[in-house]
């Protein structure tokens, strides 16, 4: 097993065609299964946050039964009719200015600005215990694609703010989708507003748009009309990206076209956490009315670790290395980890 910084985990979007490749989703990056204890130093704050406004566009998703999953991903399958109620989702990705509002207002410390006591590590330098997160780094030349280690690295320092680490910034990049937040980081911004994190069952059927047994989000062609309409990779991933869509890294929130229900960038730019815990086999047992997904979570890869879903994929996939952007398709994350193309959007059960 690798070693496990600051609580992190990355998560891996592999391509079903390549078994090599696919075998391990996700690499473990931190030497304790639970949240160390930099979190008791600001749980007390994190506790008393009060309600605000993230002022939000949001959109009404009525109602309606869809065909849920993917018969190209052995966790998404099976293929299966649910049913959801009415509910209010955020037309776009929470962005960078949103996100800043709400630390502003609740002095939120995310997970990755968490300091980490060396007494929760034993036997690790104290050199790798220092806040930071997962930075996509791509090398100078191609690479095969079996170790993701190769383009993932832990920087000290990166978090929301500096999504890059040190010398990276967000100025001028208010309009971006806030990034580098874990999942507690999210539902923390989700109380604030007093929303929620929409589950898996919501999300997909708000990113379908109505559209039925559609191989993307938006219809079974890669480039519509010849144009780009998601924020993905172009390229010979990782090391070349051609960015014929305009972006190396996120897009601008609302860049590409909105989809049939008006929601923008429900695929490509950044994941998106979800509130369901991530099974594998989850669709095996899965309610079909307004499902919430397992009790729990369970990840043969990683059996000791605690998963919610990601959704949506970003701006690193593409069907050579990344095809978890298709519709139907899952991704998984760490609980306590983060990186820089993943961020969140929010729901609710009632206008705001």
């Amino acid at each position: 097993m690798g070693i496990f910084v600051n609580g992190l985990v990355f998560t891996g979007c592999h391509s079903q065609n390549k078994e090599a490749a696919s075998e391990q989703d996700s690499v473990a990056m931190c030497v304790s299964e639970g949240m160390p204890s930099r979190a008791a130093a600001t749980q007390k704050a994190q506790q008393e946050i009060l309600q605000g406004s993230d002022d939000a566009k949001m959109v009404l998703i009525k109602g309606g039964t869809f065909q849920m999953g993917s018969a190209e991903f052995a966790d998404a399958k099976p293929i299966h009719e649910v049913s959801v109620s009415d509910f209010w989702m955020d037309e776009h990705e929470v962005t960078n200015a949103q996100f800043a509002r709400f630390v502003e207002a609740t002095g939120y410390i995310t997970v990755a600005e968490r300091a980490l006591d060396p007494a929760d590590f034993p036997g690790v330098s104290k050199d790798l215990l220092v806040p930071g997160s997962a930075v996509f780094t791509p090398p100078k030349e191609h690479v095969d694609l079996t170790n993701h280690l190769q383009w993932w690295k832990y920087v000290p320092g990166a978090s929301w703010r500096r999504p890059k680490g040190p010398g990276s910034s967000i100025q001028g990049k208010e309009n971006e989708p806030v990034v580098q937040v874990s999942y507690e980081d999210a539902e923390a911004f989700a109380k604030w507003a007093g929303k929620r994190l929409p589950t898996e069952a919501e999300w997909e059927y708000a990113a379908r748009g109505g559209l039925k047994g559609k191989k993307y989000y938006w219809g079974d062609e890669l480039k519509p009309k010849g144009k780009w309409v998601a924020n993905t990779y172009q390229g010979d991933f990782p090391s070349k990206n051609s960015a014929e869509d305009g972006f190396v890294e996120a897009a601008p929130v609302k860049t590409f076209p909105a989809n049939p229900f008006g929601l923008y960038d429900m695929e490509g730019n950044v994941w998106e956490w979800c509130s369901d815990f991530y099974r594998p086999d989850a669709y095996e047992h899965a309610d079909r009315n307004n499902p919430k997904g397992p009790a729990d979570s369970y990840d043969p890869t990683e059996p000791g670790l605690v998963k919610r879903v990601q959704r949506g994929g970003s701006f690193l996939c593409n069907d050579q290395y990344c095809e978890r952007y298709k519709a139907g398709s899952r991704g998984k994350g760490e609980v306590s980890s983060a990186s820089n193309n993943l961020g969140f959007r929010c729901v609710s059960d009632h206008a705001l």
